[in-house]
Protein backbone atom coordinates (compact mmCIF):
# COMPACT_ATOMS: atom_id res chain seq x y z
CA UNK A 1 0.00 0.00 0.00
CA UNK A 2 1.30 3.45 -0.92
CA UNK A 3 2.00 6.10 1.67
CA UNK A 4 -0.97 8.30 0.75
CA UNK A 5 -3.37 5.37 1.06
CA UNK A 6 -1.75 4.40 4.36
CA UNK A 7 -2.30 7.89 5.72
CA UNK A 8 -5.94 7.87 4.60
CA UNK A 9 -6.51 4.55 6.32
CA UNK A 10 -4.61 5.31 9.53
CA UNK A 11 -5.21 9.04 10.01
CA UNK A 12 -8.32 9.73 7.95
CA UNK A 13 -6.49 12.00 5.51
CA UNK A 14 -4.13 11.52 2.58
CA UNK A 15 -2.84 15.08 3.00
CA UNK A 16 0.65 14.73 4.47
CA UNK A 17 0.52 18.18 6.05
CA UNK A 18 -2.77 17.43 7.78
CA UNK A 19 -1.36 14.17 9.13
CA UNK A 20 1.31 16.01 11.14
CA UNK A 21 -0.87 19.03 11.83
CA UNK A 22 0.97 21.75 9.91
CA UNK A 23 0.17 24.06 7.00
CA UNK A 24 1.44 23.59 3.46
CA UNK A 25 3.81 26.54 3.81
CA UNK A 26 5.21 25.29 7.12
CA UNK A 27 8.89 25.84 7.77
CA UNK A 28 11.34 22.98 8.20
CA UNK A 29 11.28 23.54 11.96
CA UNK A 30 7.47 23.48 12.05
CA UNK A 31 7.39 20.24 10.08
CA UNK A 32 9.91 18.70 12.46
CA UNK A 33 7.88 19.89 15.43
CA UNK A 34 4.65 18.54 13.96
CA UNK A 35 6.24 15.18 13.29
CA UNK A 36 7.54 15.03 16.82
CA UNK A 37 4.23 15.86 18.47
CA UNK A 38 2.12 13.39 16.50
CA UNK A 39 4.68 10.58 16.55
CA UNK A 40 5.02 10.91 20.32
CA UNK A 41 1.28 10.31 20.67
CA UNK A 42 1.39 7.04 18.73
CA UNK A 43 4.89 5.84 19.64
CA UNK A 44 4.51 2.11 20.47
CA UNK A 45 6.51 2.55 23.69
CA UNK A 46 4.24 5.38 24.84
CA UNK A 47 0.89 4.30 23.46
CA UNK A 48 -0.77 0.90 23.35
CA UNK A 49 2.02 -0.98 21.68
CA UNK A 50 -0.46 -2.59 19.29
CA UNK A 51 -0.04 -3.13 15.55
CA UNK A 52 -1.99 -0.02 14.60
CA UNK A 53 0.21 2.17 16.79
CA UNK A 54 3.28 0.66 15.13
CA UNK A 55 1.79 1.19 11.65
CA UNK A 56 0.96 4.82 12.44
CA UNK A 57 4.45 5.42 13.84
CA UNK A 58 6.10 4.00 10.73
CA UNK A 59 3.80 5.98 8.41
CA UNK A 60 4.62 9.19 10.26
CA UNK A 61 8.32 8.52 9.73
CA UNK A 62 7.69 8.25 6.01
CA UNK A 63 5.61 11.44 6.00
CA UNK A 64 8.44 13.32 7.64
CA UNK A 65 11.00 11.75 5.29
CA UNK A 66 9.04 13.13 2.34
CA UNK A 67 8.33 16.60 3.72
CA UNK A 68 11.84 17.13 5.09
CA UNK A 69 13.39 16.43 1.68
CA UNK A 70 13.23 19.58 -0.48
CA UNK A 71 12.99 17.69 -3.78
CA UNK A 72 10.36 15.20 -2.64
CA UNK A 73 8.33 17.93 -0.98
CA UNK A 74 8.34 19.99 -4.16
CA UNK A 75 7.08 17.01 -6.18
CA UNK A 76 4.37 16.32 -3.62
CA UNK A 77 3.31 19.99 -3.54
CA UNK A 78 3.14 20.25 -7.32
CA UNK A 79 1.76 16.84 -8.28
CA UNK A 80 0.25 15.42 -5.09
CA UNK A 81 2.25 12.22 -5.45
CA UNK A 82 4.99 10.49 -3.45
CA UNK A 83 7.99 8.71 -4.95
CA UNK A 84 7.54 5.32 -3.31
CA UNK A 85 10.87 4.12 -4.74
CA UNK A 86 12.83 6.83 -2.98
CA UNK A 87 15.68 5.66 -0.73
CA UNK A 88 14.16 7.62 2.15
CA UNK A 89 11.05 5.38 2.02
CA UNK A 90 13.03 2.14 1.96
CA UNK A 91 10.78 -0.52 3.50
CA UNK A 92 13.82 -1.95 5.32
CA UNK A 93 14.43 1.27 7.19
CA UNK A 94 14.23 0.98 10.96
CA UNK A 95 11.78 3.80 11.74
CA UNK A 96 12.31 3.54 15.50
CA UNK A 97 16.04 4.11 15.04
CA UNK A 98 15.29 6.90 12.56
CA UNK A 99 13.05 8.59 15.16
CA UNK A 100 15.66 8.25 17.87
CA UNK A 101 18.38 9.83 15.69
CA UNK A 102 15.99 12.74 15.19
CA UNK A 103 15.17 13.07 18.88
CA UNK A 104 17.96 11.70 21.10
CA UNK A 105 17.04 10.84 24.66
CA UNK A 106 17.00 13.82 26.98
CA UNK A 107 18.96 13.21 30.19
CA UNK A 108 18.46 14.75 33.60
CA UNK A 109 21.68 16.72 33.16
CA UNK A 110 20.38 18.12 29.86
CA UNK A 111 17.31 19.41 31.69
CA UNK A 112 19.31 20.90 34.54
CA UNK A 113 21.77 22.58 32.18
CA UNK A 114 18.98 24.03 30.09
CA UNK A 115 17.08 25.26 33.14
CA UNK A 116 20.18 27.00 34.45
CA UNK A 117 20.81 28.83 31.18
CA UNK A 118 17.14 29.55 30.50
CA UNK A 119 16.01 31.15 33.72
CA UNK A 120 16.51 34.95 33.81
CA UNK A 121 17.58 34.89 30.17
CA UNK A 122 16.28 37.11 27.41
CA UNK A 123 14.68 34.03 25.87
CA UNK A 124 12.69 33.37 29.04
CA UNK A 125 11.57 36.99 29.20
CA UNK A 126 10.37 36.88 25.59
CA UNK A 127 8.53 33.60 26.23
CA UNK A 128 6.90 35.04 29.34
CA UNK A 129 5.75 38.14 27.49
CA UNK A 130 4.36 36.05 24.64
CA UNK A 131 2.43 33.73 26.96
CA UNK A 132 1.23 36.69 29.04
CA UNK A 133 -0.34 38.29 25.96
CA UNK A 134 -1.72 35.00 24.62
CA UNK A 135 -3.58 34.39 27.88
CA UNK A 136 -4.42 37.99 28.71
CA UNK A 137 -2.45 37.96 31.94
CA UNK A 138 -4.00 34.78 33.40
CA UNK A 139 -1.33 33.52 35.79
CA UNK A 140 -2.77 30.01 35.87
CA UNK A 141 -2.19 29.70 32.12
CA UNK A 142 1.14 31.48 32.29
CA UNK A 143 2.50 29.10 34.92
CA UNK A 144 1.21 26.11 32.95
CA UNK A 145 2.77 27.13 29.65
CA UNK A 146 6.19 28.54 30.50
CA UNK A 147 9.25 26.29 30.47
CA UNK A 148 10.80 25.30 33.80
CA UNK A 149 8.21 27.23 35.81
CA UNK A 150 7.53 25.97 39.35
CA UNK A 151 5.59 27.47 42.23
CA UNK A 152 8.87 28.79 43.63
CA UNK A 153 9.41 30.74 40.40
CA UNK A 154 6.10 32.60 40.56
CA UNK A 155 7.36 35.69 42.50
CA UNK A 156 10.28 36.01 40.06
CA UNK A 157 8.01 35.57 37.05
CA UNK A 158 5.54 38.12 38.40
CA UNK A 159 8.38 40.60 38.89
CA UNK A 160 9.58 40.15 35.29
CA UNK A 161 6.08 40.69 33.92
CA UNK A 162 5.35 43.63 36.21
CA UNK A 163 8.57 45.32 35.12
CA UNK A 164 7.54 44.83 31.47
CA UNK A 165 4.15 46.38 32.27
CA UNK A 166 5.74 49.33 34.08
CA UNK A 167 8.04 49.93 31.12
CA UNK A 168 5.05 49.80 28.71
CA UNK A 169 6.32 46.66 26.98
CA UNK A 170 3.13 44.89 28.01
CA UNK A 171 -0.49 45.87 28.41
CA UNK A 172 -1.74 45.79 32.02
CA UNK A 173 -4.37 43.06 31.87
CA UNK A 174 -6.67 43.06 34.88
CA UNK A 175 -6.42 39.29 35.20
CA UNK A 176 -2.80 39.88 36.17
CA UNK A 177 -2.87 43.20 38.01
CA UNK A 178 -6.04 42.44 39.99
CA UNK A 179 -5.74 38.71 40.55
CA UNK A 180 -7.63 37.64 43.67
CA UNK A 181 -5.95 36.16 46.72
CA UNK A 182 -8.28 33.16 46.42
CA UNK A 183 -7.10 32.39 42.87
CA UNK A 184 -3.46 32.61 43.97
CA UNK A 185 -4.15 30.26 46.90
CA UNK A 186 -5.88 27.69 44.69
CA UNK A 187 -2.92 27.70 42.29
CA UNK A 188 -0.47 27.25 45.16
CA UNK A 189 -2.44 24.35 46.65
CA UNK A 190 -2.60 22.67 43.27
CA UNK A 191 1.16 23.03 42.77
CA UNK A 192 1.87 21.64 46.24
CA UNK A 193 -0.44 18.69 45.57
CA UNK A 194 1.33 17.89 42.30
CA UNK A 195 4.73 18.09 43.99
CA UNK A 196 3.59 15.74 46.72
CA UNK A 197 2.19 13.27 44.19
CA UNK A 198 5.47 13.31 42.26
CA UNK A 199 7.44 12.66 45.44
CA UNK A 200 5.11 9.81 46.41
CA UNK A 201 5.42 8.30 42.94
CA UNK A 202 9.20 8.49 43.16
CA UNK A 203 9.19 6.71 46.51
CA UNK A 204 6.56 4.16 45.51
CA UNK A 205 8.33 3.20 42.29
CA UNK A 206 11.81 3.40 43.75
CA UNK A 207 12.94 5.87 41.13
CA UNK A 208 16.60 6.44 41.66
CA UNK A 209 18.14 6.23 38.19
CA UNK A 210 18.55 9.20 35.89
CA UNK A 211 16.19 7.73 33.28
CA UNK A 212 13.50 7.17 35.89
CA UNK A 213 13.78 10.69 37.21
CA UNK A 214 13.46 12.10 33.71
CA UNK A 215 10.35 9.96 33.25
CA UNK A 216 8.96 11.35 36.50
CA UNK A 217 9.62 14.93 35.36
CA UNK A 218 7.89 14.18 32.07
CA UNK A 219 4.83 12.74 33.87
CA UNK A 220 4.68 15.62 36.33
CA UNK A 221 4.91 18.21 33.55
CA UNK A 222 2.15 16.54 31.55
CA UNK A 223 -0.11 16.32 34.60
CA UNK A 224 -0.40 20.08 34.66
CA UNK A 225 0.02 21.16 31.06
CA UNK A 226 -2.34 20.80 28.10
CA UNK A 227 -1.34 18.90 25.01
CA UNK A 228 2.40 18.74 24.32
CA UNK A 229 3.41 22.27 25.09
CA UNK A 230 5.63 21.25 28.00
CA UNK A 231 9.21 21.11 29.13
CA UNK A 232 10.19 17.75 27.69
CA UNK A 233 8.56 18.25 24.31
CA UNK A 234 10.04 21.70 23.83
CA UNK A 235 13.50 20.52 24.86
CA UNK A 236 13.44 17.50 22.55
CA UNK A 237 12.00 19.26 19.52
CA UNK A 238 13.81 22.58 19.95
CA UNK A 239 17.25 21.63 21.19
CA UNK A 240 18.00 18.11 19.94
CA UNK A 241 20.11 18.26 16.79
CA UNK A 242 19.46 15.88 13.95
CA UNK A 243 22.25 13.33 13.59
CA UNK A 244 23.40 12.62 10.07
CA UNK A 245 25.77 9.72 10.70
CA UNK A 246 23.07 7.04 10.85
CA UNK A 247 20.77 5.95 8.05
CA UNK A 248 18.40 4.18 10.39
CA UNK A 249 18.21 1.17 8.08
CA UNK A 250 18.50 -2.48 8.94
CA UNK A 251 21.46 -4.35 7.63
CA UNK A 252 20.88 -6.37 4.49
CA UNK A 253 20.76 -10.09 4.96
Amino acid sequence: MGLLNQCEELFGSSNLYDVIGVKKDASEAEIRRGYYKVSLQVHPDRATGDEQATAKFQALGKVYAVLSDAEQRAIYNEQGIVDEESDSLDRDRNWEEYWRTMFPKITLQDILNFEKSYKDSEEEKNDLMRVYEEHKGDMDKIMENVLCATQEDEPRIRAILQHAIDSKELHAHQAFTNESVKKKSIRKRKANKERKEAEEMQKEMGLDSEDSLVAMIRKNQRSKEAGFNNLMDDLEAKYCKKKTNSSGRKGKK
